[in-house]
């Protein structure tokens, strides 16, 4: 009787543990975050070039122009074409739609969970779960506001340039969007940006804690300054947009070279 007990705990012990070795095996969800990680990363680093790309409007059309044309490829094929733009395009919609969909996996599934995270981060006041609320609300606003974006230059990339950038921005209306789209992209990219750095345990060095208190406030200023040059940059669209809106459709062309 007693040896049949112990043989019986044995099997049940040996099925609990081959079971959780079986799921220590599964090496799914490590390479999905890898991929999330990844993905987020790559879209980080192209929204700061697009950013800076886009700021080349503060330093006058023909250096937005400019920008517009290298993009379209000039300098290989003569006078660009904007195929290249809607390819670069379709590239970046394609990661933002699996980063999309690999970030879901770990959104509240319903509004009773998000109110409870909000909770459980106003009572623990914890600044790394409050950058995940940031994560979470700029990425639900992103999902809709980033595919529209997203669609309108892979559709549209003949209509990107100073005057047709800032007609579509002024005289189509599209200003709040990209006002809301700034703040949202801008914010989430500083927190998804941290969050990696601490996740993966970048520039920790010998002094873990000090170093991430220091990546902390890079990051802050470096969003900040980013979202400085986002509403400059959309000002001056606005304005160039303010002032063409009686010559609305017409294209850029270079005065002088």
């Amino acid at each position: 009787m007693v040896i049949d007990c112990l043989m019986l705990r044995d099997n049940i012990v040996e099925s609990i543990l081959g079971k959780t070795t079986q799921k220590r095996k599964s090496r799914i969800p490590a390479k999905l975050d890898f991929l999330q990680s990844a993905t987020g990363l790559i879209l980080s680093i192209f929204i700061t070039l697009h950013l800076l790309f886009e700021a080349s409007i503060i330093f006058g059309k023909d250096s937005m122009y400019a920008i517009t044309k290298m993009f379209e490829l000039d300098f290989f094929i003569e006078g660009g074409s904007p195929i290249f733009v809607s390819i670069l395009a379709f590239i970046i919609f394609a990661i933002f739609i699996l980063h999309a969909l690999l970030a879901i996996r770990k959104f509240p599934r319903s509004y009773r969970e998000y109110l409870r995270l909000r909770t459980h981060a106003e009572l623990m006041r914890h600044s790394d779960t409050n950058l995940w609320i940031i994560q979470i609300t700029t990425g639900f606003i992103l999902l809709f506001l980033g595919s529209i974006h997203l669609y309108t230059m892979l559709t549209q990339p003949a209509n990107i340039g100073p005057f047709a950038s800032s007609d579509r921005v002024y005289s189509d209306m599209f200003w709040p969007l990209y006002l809301m789209l700034l703040i949202s992209v801008v914010l989430h990219a500083g927190a998804g940006v941290y969050r990696l750095i601490i996740k993966w345990g970048w520039f920790d060095g010998k002094k873990p804690k000090e170093n991430r208190l220091k990546n902390r406030k890079i990051v802050k200023i470096v969003t900040v300054i980013y979202l400085i040059i986002g509403l400059f940059s959309l000002i001056t669209y606005i304005k160039i947009g303010y002032e063409h809106q009686n010559s609305y459709g017409e294209r850029y062309k270079v005065t002088s070279k």
